[in-house]
């Protein structure tokens, strides 16, 4: 499955390099039905992508630029939006154009492969690379392989509240993601839970630490306290302190049964917080997840 993953994933890899480099490789990755990745140079006036591969130009005409275009699923600005990125595509010909060699490209080829030979295959709670692309309020949009998007809501991306997604991610972010499910149209993604439980992600702080944070939001009986990506701990209010902010923190206690982490604020910053985190599942299948500990009433899990 190494040719289905997120755009830009194969273009600097030898193989690769080596079939774009010559007619006889183009020739060569036609009849094995390689897909291959070079970035989209242009895009003319009937939205067609031109490709200046190292062995000659490349047009993938526009119905063959994305799955969906052809029906009108897809709207054209897919086609324009990739210019200056990588495609995957196969390739459909090698014909000649003013007696030079041009080939013709689909990428909507290489996507429905994606799909049918190994996307609908994946069982849900499956562990997959991703590729951020698009960030919106609601959620950002993920490569999950050639170019195919899904979606990751808000609220799927981590236990912590964060108030946009690019408080996460940034365009271009390589991430992992799991497989929700496909309803035959769309597939479903989750993030958070690649992220730790409460208590994989305590084990990092001890009482009497000063560690810093993020401040993700200003309640009248306290200030919430981003520790990590899954995992927040409560302040006493404080004058001045505003979401986003940097913050040096104590860490005055930490309850596993009621899973509160109190905290007094030492100073808060300007600076920009850092977008980091750590996966504590990166491959295999996730039937359950439970974030809560055992021992705690509340209940917070995911089934798959």
């Amino acid at each position: 499955m190494k040719c289905f993953v997120p755009e830009g994933g194969i273009i600097n890899n030898e193989d690769n390099i080596g079939y774009i480099s010559s007619i006889a490789g183009l020739e060569e990755a036609k009849r094995a039905g390689r897909i291959l990745e070079y970035r989209a140079d242009s895009c003319t006036l009937s939205h067609d992508l031109i490709l200046e591969l190292p062995a000659c130009r490349a047009v993938i005409p526009r119905e063959e630029c994305a799955l969906g275009i052809a029906e009108g699923r897809t709207k054209d600005i897919a086609i324009i939006s990739r210019v200056g990125k990588p495609v995957a595509f196969e390739v459909e010909e090698i014909s000649e154009s003013d007696g030079r060699p041009l080939a013709v490209l689909s990428r909507a080829k290489a996507q429905r492969r994606c799909v049918e030979e190994y996307l609908i295959d994946l069982e849900p709670g499956q562990v997959i690379d991703a590729a951020v692309t698009h960030i919106e309020q609601f959620g950002c949009f993920v490569d999950i392989g050639c170019g195919i998007s899904s979606m990751i809501p808000i609220d799927a991306i981590s236990v912590s509240r964060i108030s946009h997604p690019s408080d996460r991610f940034s365009v271009g972010d390589r991430i992992k993601a799991i497989l929700k499910g496909y309803d035959g149209e769309k597939f479903y993604l989750s993030h958070k839970e690649l992220l730790g439980t409460w208590e994989e992600n305590a084990k990092k702080f001890n009482p009497g630490e000063t560690v810093s944070g993020t401040v993700r939001s200003i309640e009248p009986y306290g200030i919430f306290i981003e520790l990590a990506p899954n995992l927040a701990g409560l302040a006493e209010p404080r004058d001045g302190v505003y979401a986003g902010q940097t913050a040096s923190v104590y860490v005055k206690s930490i309850n596993p049964e009621k899973m509160k982490i109190k905290l007094i604020i030492v100073d808060t910053y300007d600076y920009p917080p850092e977008k980091r985190f750590d996966y504590f599942i990166t491959d295999g299948v996730v039937k359950t997840w439970r974030y809560s500990p055992e021992r705690c009433s509340k209940i917070i899990e995911s089934f798959f």
